[in-house]
């Protein structure tokens, strides 16, 4: 790293068509701060490679010969936590938009993204945030309408402000130790707040508090 210019956000590419890999590498390619550092053809080869480089992002297409982009987001969720998943697809189809948060990934978007869109969502996720595209965050928004704007038995209102401000920072992204600098609390303190939160919202995995402070209004899609 330079004196004076931060570290480039490192990604690794998985797919298993050498034109995408190309193409995406040449998308990213005058972006000073963003590297491609591994390539990976499947998914096993991916989880391989990420354990190695240990990347900032990982850019997984969906269908991989072997162990496909939710396999791998959820291999890279227990292995190498601090790697952010962003699911590459082709498809609007909701069913993948939900696989992909329920597989722990922190972007979702479309293949034919433009390259911008590409450069923001690496930049938004590896800030902390989620990033998902128009059409897979209109298919999450239908699951919350056809659940009845309910996600849960359980009521928002039996939260302290407390975990209610923990509940909308997990929603939005923020990590424990993110959720303790802004709320000048101790991460342990957090990390309580969180259980019990989940306990009373009867929800086992941040998709699905996501999914619950979206049904309540709590957070909206961006």
């Amino acid at each position: 790293m330079i004196a004076g210019h931060p570290r480039p956000i490192r990604v690794i590419l998985a797919d298993d068509h050498p034109l995408v890999r190309l193409g995406i590498q040449a998308m990213l390619a005058n972006r000073a701060n963003i590297r491609v550092v591994a390539e990976a053809a499947s998914g096993h080869e991916a989880v391989k490679l990420a354990c190695a480089v240990k990347p900032d992002i990982a850019l997984l297409d969906i269908n991989m010969p072997g162990l496909g982009g939710f396999g791998v987001a959820k291999e890279l969720r227990k292995r190498l936590p601090s790697c952010r998943v962003i699911i590459l697809s082709m498809h609007e189809d909701r069913e993948y938009a939900r696989q992909a948060v329920a597989a722990g990934a922190k972007g979702y978007i479309q293949k034919d993204s433009a390259p911008e869109v590409l450069r923001r969502a690496i930049e938004t996720v590896h800030s902390g945030r989620t990033f998902f595209s128009d059409e897979a965050s209109r298919a999450l928004l239908a699951d919350v309408v056809e659940a009845g704007g309910r996600m849960s038995e359980a009521d928002a209102d039996g939260l302290t402000q407390r975990e209610r401000e923990v509940l909308i920072l997990i929603a939005e992204g923020s990590s424990n130790k993110e959720i303790a600098a802004k709320l000048q609390i101790g991460v342990r303190t957090v990390e309580t707040h969180r259980e019990r939160v989940m306990r009373k919202l009867d929800v086992r995995t941040a998709a699905g508090l996501t999914k619950y402070a979206l049904s309540h209004g709590l957070i909206k899609l961006k």
